[in-house]
């Protein structure tokens, strides 16, 4: 098996973090990875923001986030585990991944608010035609 490439945080650049973030699908992941105090079991992300994700597809959202150096892989026999460089990044760019993973989580309770009011709506227009 080959080994799993780690950049050196000197490697890291801001340019590469946002594209890393800039799908969806990746930046709920690793917001879920940074609010966890442990490693995350890839399988754990088999479905994401009520989406079924392939295997494979996810096995490239997870590269795409190492190679920006996000996150660190181990394998532990056929699993893949899964941690946060917060601590590295944030030496290196203080304050970046709080920020990203905050604002995240802004737009996530944004977009729940609204599809609640837009399901109450829905809701009582039915109940009037009633």
């Amino acid at each position: 098996m080959r080994p799993l490439f780690h950049p050196s945080m000197d490697d890291v650049t801001v340019e590469g973090i946002l594209h890393a973030l800039s799908d969806p699908v990746r930046v709920a992941i690793y917001a879920d990875i940074v609010g966890q105090d442990c490693s995350q079991n890839c399988s754990t992300f088999l479905k994401v923001s009520d989406r079924s994700i392939p295997k494979s597809t996810l096995s490239l959202h997870f590269k795409a986030l190492r190679d920006a150096g996000l996150i660190r892989g181990e394998r532990r026999g056929v699993e893949m585990h899964n941690t946060s460089r917060c601590a590295e990044l944030n030496q290196r760019f203080p304050g970046l991944i709080q920020a990203i993973v905050q604002a995240h989580k802004i737009q996530l309770d944004q977009r729940k608010q609204t599809a609640d009011a837009a399901k109450r709506k829905r809701a009582k227009q039915k109940a009037r035609r009633k």
